[in-house]
């Protein structure tokens, strides 16, 4: 997560010099003050187009609590892997994160540090290979107390742990994002699993092909998805089997086993492997960018 974009200070720059450009050749022509009004427009233009990068520098300065990083260092593999720079990095994103979302609690739920930690870690992890990204889609989280149906109620056929909607919040049981961080490695994380769902949502429908493949690496990827979710439904796949209810749900599962099992998945699906590298251009064992790929997969 980037503090400025270039394409971000460019439009700034480009607003603020419409803006203000106008309305200082109006003043000079037009009242006493000359373009000093437009100069003064162009300036708050400038400014409020900036807000964010400005107060991401701001929240970047400060750095992150020791209890916090204590926290992510003995729960999110990713982290544990990274050096230096890239520890300071995935913190920063984990405050962009904290201090950017919104979390709610629902039904008497307490939205508690530690929850929202949770989810700004699993937003840190799928972004760390793309600085250049943020999270598609919503950045509101709601918290839920059990599981929940289609309706959004608990009971006995509730069997939802978390929910990604396009136009909505992110929903989450509070207890499915306690237990995602504290078995770091058992490839079943509801956090990265509906995150990952953000990226399906950003093209016209959910369809399993995440929407910053490249046109032309759409058809590759389906074959893959295809041939790995028959994989699943023969039993020939360490990917839960709810993997092969869509497209969408496998690449989400597959996601989750990415970062938490990712020595397993390159051994028993270098394909699949090396397709998520490429989109998510990290690869979790090491914490590195990969090496190389081959992988019929681009990211535009």
């Amino acid at each position: 997560m980037k503090i400025l974009s270039r394409s971000t200070l460019v439009w700034a720059i480009l607003m603020s010099v419409v803006a203000g450009g106008t309305l200082a050749v109006i003043g000079d022509q037009a009242t006493p003050y000359g373009p000093w009004p437009g100069i003064g427009m162009g300036v708050v233009v400038l400014l409020l187009t900036l807000r964010r990068p400005l107060r991401r520098w701001r929240v970047s300065r400060r750095p992150l609590g020791e209890a916090y990083r204590q926290w992510l260092n003995a729960r999110v593999p990713l982290y544990q892997r990274l050096d230096a720079d890239g520890r300071a990095r995935f913190e920063r994103d984990v405050q962009f994160v904290l201090d950017e979302y919104s979390f709610e609690g629902v039904q008497g739920v307490n939205a508690r540090p530690d929850l929202q930690l949770a989810v700004a870690a699993g937003v840190a992890c799928l972004l760390h290979g793309r600085p250049e990204w943020d999270l598609p889609g919503t950045t509101s989280f709601l918290f839920y107390p059990d599981r929940f149906d289609d309706d959004y109620f608990g009971g006995d056929y509730a069997d939802y742990d978390g929910m990604a909607h396009e136009q909505g919040p992110t929903i989450l049981t509070a207890s499915s994002v306690e237990h995602s961080w504290d078995s770091p490695d058992d490839g079943d994380n509801v956090i990265l699993h509906e995150l990952a769902h953000h990226f399906d949502f950003d093209n016209i429908n959910a369809d399993g092909v995440p929407s910053l493949v490249a046109p032309e690496s759409a058809q590759a990827w389906q074959a893959l998805v295809k041939n790995e979710i028959r994989k699943v439904r023969h039993g020939q796949s360490i990917l839960r089997p709810y993997a092969a209810e869509a497209p969408s749900e496998f690449f989400a599962v597959a996601t989750e086993v990415f970062f938490e099992q990712p020595n397993r998945m390159h051994d028993h699906h270098a394909d699949l492997f090396g397709a998520l590298c490429a989109f998510y251009q990290i690869d979790p064992r090491t914490g590195e960018k990969p090496a190389s790929s081959t992988s019929d997969v681009v990211v535009g």
